[in-house]
């Protein structure tokens, strides 16, 4: 018969000092959902993360390799006198990072995945030849080439990752950011009363060689006269000049001596341009930003999509207008495909739809039935930032892990606060522990133990 030794119940945390905490002992149930309440400064975002998380984290990745642990950022040891039966510990913090540029609500989620999948199996895509919509069939899945019912063509089919717009699917102009930068005149000559030889054109001054007034002024432009004095042709060549060769006489800012020159002009949309071209990081892009206005790409509209990948349709309406509706909207959409299809690929849609509820009805549960597939991460609140990350925990079925929450109930409505709660419930019928910085009352109450701090 197996030994069965005592499987630990709770968190002994003994002689903690961190931040407000001054010594104190405390015991966290395991296998629970456990609130930490207490009035502002009493140390609960202390105990939660400067001693729970810090040392859950820290300790799981103190098991790691040394190798890896090198390309590591480790967190420093809690000041604690001691600290026992901790799990791997995962924060979802109040103020989550905000996402880069190329982040939508639907990356996020992960809800993409799946509308890309339905369009490259479930699409009608449009025949090359005579522009007709050929109904989709089992033979896309099977890699069997697809024929016009019309005129016997070929159609090419897309795969899901030529739908996303962070890879083969993305628009050529915007490289799928949805958005391109170009040049604002209005802040080259920020001040006009001063002349081109006092510094009027600022790219000029910042990101090219100053000779370029020279090279201005062998071209016909007065360098000597206040900006705003300039004739229209003038202010044509400095904004819109023509990259012509130029033989300049140059002399050094140190030095007596003069050099000749054969220098190549750049006018001052050039100018900056030139450079945007030539940024490889973000000090680079920062330089340059400071002259440039960012619009919707006029070739995909903002969608980011390729035209390829705006071709494909189910039920009349192609993945950027999918991504566009609500995610209330998208999922009445969605559970409404498969029945549109032939009954030979009923199973095959029932089976993609279905991923996609399941998930998105987490989402909804948690208040974000609003937003839009397409709503760019970065444009996303604290709250639903918070709610996202809460949401993709639940789905990747972890165990044994303790969850640490900073107050999850910001920004969310009353009536969803029962979805909250749903999810946290569902960590720990899945082996986790939960522990829960909260305000809100209804939050609190629901909780199966709780801590409260002390002023």
């Amino acid at each position: 018969m197996m030994w069965q030794g005592h499987k630990p119940d709770k968190i002994q945390v003994r002689g903690a000092r961190v931040h407000n905490l001054k010594n104190i002992d405390v015991e966290v149930p395991l296998n629970q959902i456990v609130g930490i309440a207490g009035v502002s400064g009493s140390g609960k975002s202390s105990l939660a993360l400067g001693v729970l998380y810090a040392e859950g984290s820290r300790r799981y990745l103190e098991a790691l390799s040394t190798y890896t642990r090198r390309r590591m950022t480790q967190a420093e040891k809690a000041q604690v006198d001691e600290i026992r039966y901790v799990p791997a510990a995962l924060a979802l913090h109040q103020r989550p990072g905000v996402p880069g540029m190329r982040s939508t609500f639907g990356t996020m989620t992960e809800l993409l995945n799946s509308l890309r999948l339905m369009f490259s199996r479930l699409s009608h895509y449009p025949c090359p030849s005579c522009g007709c919509m050929v109904p989709p069939s089992l033979n896309i899945a099977a890699e069997i080439p697809l024929y016009c019912p019309r005129c016997g063509a070929q159609v090419p089919v897309l795969g899901a990752e030529q739908f996303a717009f962070n890879s083969t699917g993305a628009c050529p102009d915007c490289e799928g950011t949805g958005i391109v930068r170009v040049v604002d005149e209005s802040t080259l000559v920020p001040d006009e009363s001063l002349s081109i030889n006092e510094g009027a054109v600022l790219p000029w001054q910042t990101l090219m060689w100053s000779l370029m007034k020279e090279i201005a002024e062998k071209m016909g432009v007065r360098t000597n006269v206040p900006f705003n004095e300039l004739t229209p042709e003038e202010r044509d060549i400095v904004f819109n000049g023509p990259a012509v060769k130029k033989h300049i006489l140059y002399k050094p800012k140190k030095g007596d001596d003069f050099a000749e020159l054969d220098f190549t002009y750049f006018n001052a949309v050039y100018t900056v341009e030139n450079a945007l071209a030539k940024a490889k990081d973000e000090k680079g892009i920062k330089r340059v930003s400071r002259f440039l206005s960012e619009k919707p790409c006029p070739d995909c509209s903002g969608t980011r999509l390729s035209q390829q990948a705006r071709q494909p349709q189910i039920l009349g309406i192609d993945l950027a207008q999918a991504t566009a509706m609500t995610l209330d909207e998208t999922i009445r959409w969605v559970r409404s495909v498969p029945k549109s299809l032939p009954q030979e690929m009923r199973a095959m849609a029932t089976a993609i739809c279905e991923s996609f509820e399941d998930t998105a009805e987490r989402l909804v549960e948690l208040g974000l039935c609003y937003l839009s597939l397409d709503r760019a991460g970065a444009t996303l609140s604290t709250g639903e930032r918070q709610r996202v990350q809460l949401a993709r925990s639940v789905r990747n079925r972890t165990t044994g892990v303790l969850y640490v929450l900073d107050e999850p109930s910001i920004g969310l409505h009353p009536a969803n606060v029962d979805g909250l709660l749903g999810v946290m419930r569902d960590l720990v019928a899945d082996g986790n522990s939960v522990v829960v910085v909260d305000h809100d009352t209804r939050v609190l109450a629901a909780m199966d133990h709780l801590v409260e701090m002390g002023p």
